[in-house]
């Protein structure tokens, strides 16, 4: 039988308005990867910042056994002393040090007269990002990298604190599928020294490859906790939403009427190397009440299409046509496109989607100001119940539209990115990566607002990597590959060998 490194008792855990944790309890083997599964908003993020004492003892009730003794952190000083290491779905790192300076940041390596040792920083750094397969100089500033390799900094981080039970909140939502799988088997490869780990994730593919135990929390209350032998994503998602989901799609009977969108020709140039094309001679049409989907591999073109196409400028070697009702429109700018019945969610909604800042109200007028100005002012009591009417038929998860967006969860957050977007009443909706992050139960609840948007007489473009969801939710699909269309079919015809084959066809040279 495995021994026990870990038992949280009992873990309540209230925040004003919210019970955030009630009674949970939760048991971790010394050795084992132990993933925690739960809709966006359930419980997992809080109960791990209660164990790694980002909330301290004091501000929970209940009793946390670890290595043997009753710990009570009071920061995160506490816990990573007996070896507790936590990485947050929002990694801590600062772009503009190096990759030894995060490492070793409030850890750092003295020499002579208490003064940091840069030989010995650098040459412990490079050891400990061999030990996590990242080939890169130590001296190389956390700005050059991307979001899979910041990852293995953050876990080279914990190593270096001499870690024994790492927790990673979210760690692959982010990353590619490449980057995904290099950073689930490192994790692997750590249980193998003797690691623990913690896995917060909603990818139940990843889990099930994984974690040699699965605990799923549902409304702040442990519902069970299952061994590997015994985990399907059936049984996993009936416990995170408290209901079957025979179907992960909602049923969509289109009523396709005329054409809304009409893009010729279209061609866009990086911005940072005017000679290199980054869409290529794109040409696509939505009808209203369609749902068009874009499936294509990273780097295929898909963002670069849709936000030069809503006034992000790619450079300013941009040319083509666009078309909306039959009637040729200008979307040089946000401004304009937004005008011409257009519409863009980001796949970066916490960079270029939100304001995390500022409150739920706020974010969703912000498009639409205009449409709640009196006398030159925005009517506060308009803008507050507009945003309270969305925030009920949208379902998000907030006591208040004064709430902080920051605070809210992911697919929470999304819900407020769509309304947003949907009182600017536009034609035509991208939808760039709209379930990235988010659990099933959260995007169900996504597909069935997309099928809203469509049955009201909207079009509306999905651009997605998950290839299983295209063709779960859309009407016709094109291809992109290396920034040109290199196919197109109605979603009977759209299997996903043809698709990926059309998604992986190389440019003519």
């Amino acid at each position: 039988m495995t021994e026990t490194i870990l038992e949280m008792r009992g873990i309540t855990k209230t925040f004003p308005g919210v019970k955030a944790l009630s009674n949970v309890n939760f048991a971790v083997g010394r050795g084992e990867i132990h993933a925690i599964c739960g809709e966006n908003g359930a419980g997992k993020s809080t109960l791990m910042k209660v164990l790694s004492g980002v909330y301290p003892h004091g501000t929970y009730d209940g009793e946390i056994h670890y290595a043997g003794d009753v710990v009570e952190f009071k920061n995160l000083r506490d816990s990573e002393a007996r070896g507790i290491v936590i990485i947050h779905q929002e990694l801590a790192l600062s772009p503009y040090l190096s990759i030894a300076e995060n490492i070793f940041l409030n850890n750092e390596r003295k020499g002579a007269g208490g003064l940091i040792d840069w030989n010995q920083t650098n040459f412990q750094a490079a050891a400990l990002l061999k030990r996590v397969g990242l080939r890169e100089n130590p001296t190389t500033k956390v700005s050059q990298l991307g979001v899979g390799k910041q990852q293995l900094v953050e876990i080279a981080k914990a190593l270096s604190k001499e870690v024994k039970l790492l927790i990673l909140d979210e760690p692959t939502a982010a990353l590619n599928d490449e980057d995904s799988d290099h950073l689930l088997e490192l994790i692997l490869s750590l249980r193998e020294e003797g690691i623990t780990s913690i896995i917060i994730s909603h990818k139940l593919n990843e889990i099930k490859k994984v974690a040699d135990t699965v605990t799923v929390i549902r409304d702040g209350k442990t519902i069970e906790t299952i061994a590997k032998s015994d985990v399907t994503e059936d049984r996993i998602i009936k416990d995170m939403v408290g209901r079957d989901l025979e179907h992960r799609y909602p049923d969509h009977e289109p009523q396709i009427g005329d054409e809304l969108l009409r893009v010729e020709n279209w061609t866009a140039y990086h911005p940072q190397d005017p000679s290199r094309v980054v869409v290529d001679d794109v040409s696509i049409t939505v009808r209203s009440g369609e749902i068009v989907g874009i499936a294509g591999l990273m780097g295929a073109g898909r963002t670069e299409f849709a936000m030069s196409l809503f006034g992000h400028s790619y450079g300013t070697r941009i040319s083509g046509k666009v078309f909306m009702r039959g009637k040729e429109i200008r979307t040089r700018t946000v401004s304009e496109a937004i005008s011409n019945g257009l519409a863009y969610a980001t796949e970066d909604r916490k960079t270029y989607g939100l304001n995390l800042i500022d409150d739920i109200k706020r974010n969703i007028s912000m498009a639409s100001l205009k449409k709640l100005e009196k006398a030159g002012l925005v009517d506060d009591n308009e803008e507050f119940a507009v945003a309270n009417q969305y925030r009920k038929s949208m379902n998000i998860k907030a006591p208040t539209v004064l709430a902080k967006t920051g605070k809210l969860s992911g697919g929470n957050q999304q819900k407020v990115v769509l309304s947003k977007w949907i009182y600017s009443d536009p034609e035509v909706l991208i939808l760039d990566e709209p379930t990235r992050g988010i659990d099933v139960g959260a995007k169900y609840e996504i597909y069935t607002i997309i099928n809203k948007l469509a049955a009201a007489g909207k079009g509306v473009i999905v651009i997605s990597s998950e290839l299983p969801e295209l063709l779960g939710i859309s009407d016709r699909v094109y291809a992109l590959s290396e920034g040109r269309i290199t196919g197109e079919m109605p979603i009977g015809e759209a299997t996903p060998e043809h698709v990926l084959k059309l998604m992986t066809m190389e440019k003519p040279r």
